[in-house]
């Protein structure tokens, strides 16, 4: 059976390195990654090309269950489409398929988990920025700026294009275009 692996991480300054080794090590075919959350699987173009590719017979492999979402409604879609093309969905970490009914229950209970664990991260992060705004620490969202918009905007007077200058100063073409406003 032709197993195909999906490794996810929240953000891109997180490595999928020991995701990717996983999923080789369990014989996976054809490995799909991506760099952004799972909070909808809406949102993720490359779960929805594996997606595409799976057909009776074929096994999506993740290494754990909040790896493929958050939310229990999307995990619970997800394993009704495999289950609608004849494929399944095997997690390695813990050990388990949804080859039979003792898995999609399990699955169904890991993805309340996970969604659980979601909310409270969140309710830790609101958590954590009311007390910084209490102490008069809170900057606003994001991290602070690495290059000062006028050393972009000088450059770019200076007849640089965007992605010269990006790559110079280390940053992302968004954060060029976004400082030249």
């Amino acid at each position: 059976m032709p197993r195909f692996g999906y490794a996810r991480v929240s953000s891109t300054d997180q490595d999928l390195t020991i995701q990717l080794a996983k999923l080789r090590t369990a014989g996976c075919e054809v490995i799909r990654s991506e760099k952004v959350s799972g909070k909808s699987a809406d949102d993720r173009p490359e779960l929805a090309t594996v997606m595409q590719f799976l057909r009776a017979g074929d096994e999506l492999v993740v290494v754990r269950l909040d790896r493929l979402g958050r939310s229990t409604r999307d995990v619970l879609n997800l394993v009704y489409a495999l289950d609608q093309k004849g494929a399944s969905l095997r997690i390695l970490d813990p050990e388990l398929t949804t080859g039979g009914d003792v898995g999609r229950i399990v699955v169904t209970v890991l993805g309340m988990v996970a969604e659980m664990e979601r909310k409270f991260i969140l309710e830790r992060q609101r958590a954590g920025i009311e007390a910084a705004k209490a102490a008069g620490v809170y900057a606003g969202k994001g991290r602070a700026k690495t290059v000062p918009d006028a050393e972009i905007r000088r450059r770019r007077a200076a007849g640089e294009g965007p992605t010269a200058i990006a790559r110079q100063l280390g940053i992302s073409r968004t954060s060029v275009y976004r400082a030249l406003g």
